[in-house]
């Protein structure tokens, strides 16, 4: 038994030894040979006689008359090529600075001190009154001309009634010139021109001053009453007298007693802003006559010099309004105010219905001057000599434009020279 376990043994070694040596050379595969197989030569041809030999086919070419292609040799790769190593850094060397040049500066003139603003000019009555100028320029022209006859006359009666100087103060005028001619006082036109200048400046020159009452009594408040109808400008002319006044150095308190229509409050209001004077105001439809008399009050207390005292329109036709305006001038006279002027404004483009309007404020609330507004529109101006020749009220102030120094003391000689065009 032990003999036969001992071949068996033998056996089985014998077997794997075999089995080892021929699974190793199955899995490294058969070996590749490195020499490309040639492939066998064609047939060799015979070259024609008295020809050049035949090339000999290439191996392509050989390959595609046996139908078979010739394998594609392997792309070889491209050899890389080392990166340059990167040099060492080295600091930079620097240039050495070379010597800084200046360019010179360039030569600026000096700028022109700015011109101070000018202050506008005044307006004039020559510049202001080219509409009524024009009234007259027919007539002014035949009397340089040394021409007078019935035409001249005629012509000039014509200018004086168109101008609103009216009728019975038309007539008046030329009655008197009539008589210097006819009497040779007056030889020639150009006489006759001047001589109707004297006589409108005669008619314009009224005992009372045209100056502002303002008395600035201690203890007692100037009070100034602004009267007229609805759309004369009565809101604004306050706001220009209190400008003017202000910058005279006096101190003005503003009373708004025009409750009656709207917004007068409020436009008043921005004027005491432009002229950086206080206001006192009341309620729409309050009392005006208690506004006023606050407004007195108050001055006296804070030490105001001058009371602008508003009033609404009144239609002089209309007779409770004329007493309430009566009342509204009883109350600002009581003390400590002191009513020195009342002031009636009226537009001049209302022609003669202003002169109605001044004979009933007259008699209501004794008007002491007449502002004469908007003389610079389509206003014919003379309406001035009809006011002063039949009421007797001078005309202290006229407005010669929309500006705020636009209201203006009335000259009678600037008036007339523009009115006529004489130099």
């Amino acid at each position: 038994m032990t003999a036969l376990f001992i071949v068996l043994g033998v056996v089985v070694v014998v077997a794997l030894l075999a089995a080892l040596f021929l699974v190793g050379p199955l899995r490294r595969g058969p070996r590749r040979s490195t020499i490309a197989k040639q492939p066998p030569p064609g047939p060799l041809e015979k070259p024609p006689k008295g020809g050049p030999a035949p090339k000999k086919a290439s191996k392509p070419a050989k390959a595609a008359e046996k139908g078979k292609t010739a394998p594609k040799a392997p792309a070889r790769p491209a050899p890389e090529v080392p990166a340059p190593a990167r040099p060492v850094s080295e600091a930079p060397v620097e240039a050495p600075a070379e010597p800084a040049v200046t360019a010179p500066e360039p030569f600026l003139a000096p700028e022109p001190e700015p011109e101070p603003e000018r202050a506008p000019e005044p307006p004039s009555y020559r510049s202001r009154l080219g509409n009524v100028r024009g009234i007259f320029s027919g007539a002014v022209s035949a009397l340089r001309a040394n021409k007078i006859d019935a035409a001249t006359w005629q012509s000039l009666e014509e200018a004086l009634i168109r101008a609103d100087v009216g009728v019975h103060t038309t007539d008046a005028l030329l009655q008197g010139l009539r008589a210097r001619v006819e009497s040779n006082d007056i030889a020639n036109g150009t006489d006759l021109l001047t001589a109707l200048g004297d006589e409108i400046r005669s008619l314009l020159d009224v005992p009372d001053s045209r100056q502002l009452r303002f008395d600035g009594e201690t203890g007692a408040i100037d009070v100034w009453l602004v009267v007229g109808v609805n759309g004369v400008g009565k809101t604004t002319t306050i706001g220009k007298l209190a400008r003017q006044q202000s910058a005279a150095g006096r101190s003005v308190l503003l009373a708004a007693g025009d409750t009656f229509r709207a917004a007068a409050a409020d436009q008043l209001g921005l004027w005491a802003e432009r002229s950086d004077v206080e206001i006192v105001r009341g309620a729409e439809g309050g009392d005006p006559s208690a506004i006023v008399f606050d407004a007195v009050q108050r001055a006296a207390a804070r030490g105001n010099d001058l009371v602008l005292a508003d009033t609404a329109g009144r239609l002089h036709t209309k007779v409770n309004l004329v007493e309430e305006l009566k009342k509204i001038r009883r109350i600002a006279d009581r003390e400590p105010g002191r009513v020195t002027e009342v002031l009636l404004v009226l537009d001049a483009t209302t022609g003669q219905n202003a002169l109605v309007q001044a004979r009933q404020f007259t008699e209501a609330v004794q008007v002491t001057g007449i502002v004469l507004t908007k003389l610079d529109g389509t206003a014919k101006g003379g309406i001035v000599v009809a006011v002063q020749r039949e009421l007797g009220l001078p005309v202290k102030l006229v407005g010669l434009g929309e500006g705020p120094d636009d209201l203006v003391a009335f000259d009678p000689d600037a008036f007339v020279d523009a009115l006529l065009g004489l130099d």
